[in-house]
């Protein structure tokens, strides 16, 4: 029997970064405790939750009974849903009563993902703190926990609405925060049974990879830190030992994983440990999900050839159309997991080669470009956004200026705001702004963070966007914000970063849906680490190649203006050489 599985309390927390199969892993860990007679519920709060399609039925913000599985029943926490009644609940009772230009203001502080994340985190708390509620069921299982970023907001003090009513301060969550007053108990209650081992146990998700491992043991940290120690490690789609021997390039991926698991971080080698073997399927549908954490798979591998011709653009043909224009901005965005980093560095490789001159940069604190790089190389300058020197800076900034008129209580309470992960976002945004400016006159590449962190730095840079506009008396003046540098294509071009599998291509369609919400239309599409691309031999693989097809597909045709396929590389994609081969030219055909 899996670890964590081994008499589990009755709150279950799995986490981890995007495309490691926590969804699919809390979805088949629900399966196996309803059918062991235990009364469940699932509770899913990513705003990217698939959880409905995975089980065939529509679920969302309210308890849904799960008909194919007896005793589970699910919901989805709508986060966009639960901000907007979040707001409501602030801002109703003063509207009509403070001045409009106060209300907006104040609607404004509100705007944020810091409120979409604290309001996620609102509705859950009650399934945590309030028994009434969850009476009918012996285990609640939350897919996608809440971060340590939330809970240290949550752990500020509770002075912020007095502060804000004498009109002290306005820095980064002072908004969000002046509405917990109330909630500050249930919150408190809820953080102690996060805490508490017999209450809660707190599963981290990854692959076998050494990026991945590192971002965990970090996660293990930030949490443990703030009490969270009741900690699990499940390593998801570990490629079995007996594919390595029919293939060249399955050889290669399990010497690999062999690599990551034999180098884990000493702070997860001592967790209760679990290893979960790769599966030829798509984890969608019960009958997949009943056989995930099982050792023994009753499997259709396909065994004729299937000749199917896998002709698709490469990412040199995307670089082709990107390199006319000469200078502009690149950004490629996605959730995290689906390789963002590495293909950040072969399109600002491939364009260096051509002779452009180019600015390599990230914004995710996980990112680590000169590890990829490996090397350097001509026309290429790289650099890393450093989210604590920028913090730092931003923070004495505020200090020095709005600081300087507060009594010593009003300074320690706008100090501690500035402690908050807010903050550090905004920093961020000052620093990613100054980067768009270059992009006039070379190439700038941006690795961006995770879809959550982005997407609250757009909402940042929208936030600044309608300021300017506001205070901007004269309307002929020219006006040029980053955020109309984001909606221009010939300015900017966002590439969004996906895995041929159901929930990355379903993933990476929300977040598009969310920049055209910002007016952003993104460029294209890069389907990443194809094995339908890469020519597999061993059954296995083969059989998840054919199962990519449907998903290459739904980008080609559905969801993409163009995109481009680039395969899954024997070698890891480190080095300016294998970082070239990844932007090859057309993928041959394929037999799967």
């Amino acid at each position: 029997m899996t670890q964590f599985l081994v008499q589990p309390p009755r709150f279950l927390f799995f986490t981890g970064k995007g495309g490691v199969g926590k969804t699919s892993i809390a979805c088949a860990t629900a399966i196996q405790l309803a059918e062991a007679g235990k009364r469940v519920l699932l509770v899913s709060t990513d705003p990217a939750s698939n959880v409905g399609q995975v089980f065939g039925v529509s679920i969302g913000n309210q308890i849904t009974a799960i008909p194919a599985v007896g005793r589970l029943s699910a919901l989805e926490i709508d986060p966009q849903a639960a901000a907007q009644a979040y707001r409501d609940r602030i801002v109703g009772p003063v509207r009509g009563v403070l001045p409009e230009a106060v209300v907006k203001g104040i609607e404004e502080q509100l705007s944020g993902a810091c409120t979409t994340e604290i309001a996620a985190f609102d509705e859950f708390t009650a399934l945590l703190t309030e028994a009434a509620l969850t009476a009918d069921y012996d285990h609640i299982i939350f897919d996608t926990a809440p971060t340590g970023h939330t809970i240290r907001l949550l752990q500020l003090p509770g002075a912020w609405s007095g502060f804000l009513d004498e009109g002290k301060g306005d820095a980064s969550c002072l908004g969000p925060l002046a509405g917990l007053e109330k909630q500050r108990a249930q919150y408190r209650q809820a953080v102690e049974a996060l805490a508490d081992p017999l209450r809660t146990r707190l599963i981290l998700v990854a692959r076998a990879q050494h990026s991945t491992l590192r971002e965990v043991a970090r996660t293990h940290d930030e949490l443990a830190k703030i009490g969270l120690s009741q900690q699990y490690l499940v390593i998801n789609g570990v490629l079995p030992r007996g594919e390595a021997a029919l293939d060249p390039l399955a050889a290669a991926i399990y010497a690999r994983e062999e690599a990551a698991l034999s180098d884990l971080p000493d702070v997860l080698k001592a967790l209760p440990y679990d290893q979960i073997a790769l599966k030829p399927f798509d984890l969608v549908g019960l009958n997949a999900l009943r056989q995930l954490l099982t050792e023994t798979v009753a499997q259709e591998v396909i065994t004729q050839d299937r000749q199917v011709t896998l002709v698709t653009p490469s990412l040199s043909a995307l670089v082709d159309v990107i390199a006319a224009d000469q200078h502009g901005l690149v950004m490629l965005m996605g959730k995290g997991g689906v390789g963002k980093t590495t293909l950040a560095a072969a399109v600002a490789v491939e364009l260096a080669r051509r002779g452009l001159p180019v600015h390599l940069t990230t914004s995710d604190p996980a990112a680590n470009l000169t590890d990829t790089l490996n090397g350097s190389m001509d026309n290429l300058v790289v650099s890393r956004i450093d989210p604590h020197a920028e913090t730092e800076r931003y923070r004495q900034h505020v200090l020095d200026t709005k600081g300087a008129k507060l009594d010593a209580e009003g300074r320690a309470l706008l100090e501690e705001d500035l402690r908050s992960p807010c903050t550090e976002e905004i920093a961020v945004f000052q620093a990613f702004s100054r980067i768009i400016r270059e992009a006039g006159q070379k190439f700038v590449v941006m690795d961006t963070a995770p879809t959550g962190h982005t997407l609250l730095l757009l909402d940042a840079t929208g936030a600044y966007h309608r300021e300017i506009m506001r205070q901007t008396t004269d309307k002929k003046l020219h006006v040029r914000t980053p955020m109309m540098r984001l909606q221009d294509e010939k300015q900017t071009k966002i590439l969004l970063v996906t895995l041929a599998e159901t929930t990355p291509v379903l993933e990476a369609a929300s977040l598009q849906a969310d920049l055209r919400r910002a007016g952003i239309e993104p460029w294209a599409w890069i389907i990443n680490n194809s094995v339908a691309a890469a020519h597999p031999l061993s059954p296995l693989l083969r059989q998840r190649a054919h199962n990519e097809l449907v998903e290459i597909e739904a980008v080609a045709k559905r969801h993409a203006h163009r995109y481009a396929v680039v395969p899954l590389l024997r070698e890891e994609p480190v080095g300016v050489a294998h970082l070239l081969e990844l932007s090859g030219h057309l993928v041959e055909p394929v037999c799967v």
